[in-house]
């Protein structure tokens, strides 16, 4: 099986299951028990905890630990819901969140919050004056997410988070996508709150981290005992903590990412030079994760595309039912049309891609549409 659809989900590195082996058997104590076990577990939870914290720049007390993404951004908008309704009810987000975004909010509506999705433009950038201009005196929070799931275009989220700050309005960004793919700084970033996913950066599914400003205090997703500073209940998946603080670690070499996005490139330019204007660009040209290559083949099919390339995993936004083929919501949003839209074939390299792997996908596209 050829990989190519990272942005799914990414392999464990296999230095981060190294890691992880002695807290599944020796170490297993529980990190709230004072004997050494428990203590071993403890100062390895807070090592990892350090990990991530030098990955975002930011502090570890400002890292808390999650089961991933849906549970960080959860924690987010149900918790400022809540924490600042004496403020205001209205939250804004864009029209092309993740369902884990976009979900909680219309959760949020059954309960009389109001909410504004802010448009894209074609390339799926949110535009900093249409946030700007919908910000009102009841706005409490605004997320949008750092990059998108799909096209990969990345997000003007510093601007963002100016305009609002100057309102008195927190900010969210959903950096599942982008983490050990981009520099993700939060203090350049200016956001109050940053999700991660682990499983997208090389460690396993099922632990997550959300960033929170130092000061800023939501109400817990989860109540219970007093974990993670009373944050968030239950008892601590010390292995798979220990894994993402290593995955955060790895993510830092800057050499894996050009690597990454010299593949990438190299993939783009072999599908230039076989289909020409037979094939379309959907998100940025430049302002897009350096990995991602969201491809519309004019004249075809996205599941059909995937169908035929055998032992090639990729995948499509886009569905089917009863014979007709439906664009993926993102790629509506972005006024993609029709035509364009249902040829979508979004293809995610990753650090174990092989240049050779590209020639024999491009092989078996060229085999199966020219």
């Amino acid at each position: 099986m050829i990989y190519l659809d990272y942005n799914a989900t990414t392999p464990v590195d296999k230095e981060v299951a190294e890691v992880m082996i002695p807290y599944l058997y020796g170490h297993f104590g529980n990190p709230s028990s004072s004997h050494s076990l428990g203590q071993k577990a403890k100062v390895g939870i807070e090592r990892a905890r350090t990990q991530v914290a030098n990955f975002l720049n930011c502090t570890p007390g400002e890292v808390l630990f999650t089961s991933g993404g849906s549970e960080s951004n959860n924690t987010v908008i149900k918790g400022v819901a809540q924490t600042y309704r004496h403020k205001g009810n209205h939250i804004i987000v864009s029209a092309v969140e993740h369902p884990a975004v976009i979900k909680p909010c219309q959760y949020l509506e059954q309960l009389g919050y109001t909410i504004t999705y802010v448009p894209v433009d074609a390339y799926g950038m949110v535009q900093v004056d249409d946030v700007k201009n919908q910000l009102t005196d009841q706005t409490i929070l605004v997320s949008i997410m750092h990059s998108n799931n799909e096209t990969g275009t990345i997000q003007p989220i510093k601007e963002i988070a100016e305009v609002c700050h100057e309102r008195g309005v927190l900010v969210h960004t959903d950096a599942s996508q982008s983490a050990g793919k981009v520099e993700l700084d939060v203090a350049e970033l200016g956001v109050d709150f940053l999700t991660l996913a682990g499983h997208k950066l090389y460690a396993p599914k099922g632990i997550g981290a959300l960033y929170i400003r130092e000061g800023i205090h939501i109400e817990p997703l989860i109540h219970g005992a007093g974990h993670e500073q009373g944050r968030r209940a239950g008892t601590e998946n010390t292995p798979y903590i220990i894994g993402l603080g290593k995955a955060c670690e790895l993510a830092s070499d800057f050499a894996s990412r050009e690597r990454v996005k010299e593949v990438a490139d190299y993939f783009y330019d072999r599908l230039q030079n076989a289909f020409g204007d037979r094939i379309h660009l959907n998100g940025h040209r430049d302002k897009r994760l350096p990995n991602t290559l969201n491809v519309s083949f004019l004249g075809a099919v996205g599941h059909e595309v995937i169908a035929s390339l055998e032992d090639v995993a990729a995948s499509t936004g886009s569905a089917c039912h009863s014979g007709e083929t439906l664009i993926s919501p993102v790629l509506k949003a972005m006024n993609v049309s029709a035509c364009i839209g249902q040829g979508a074939v979004r293809f995610s390299v990753g650090r174990y891609t092989t240049k050779a792997e590209i020639d024999e996908v491009s092989g078996k596209l060229k085999e199966y549409l020219l």
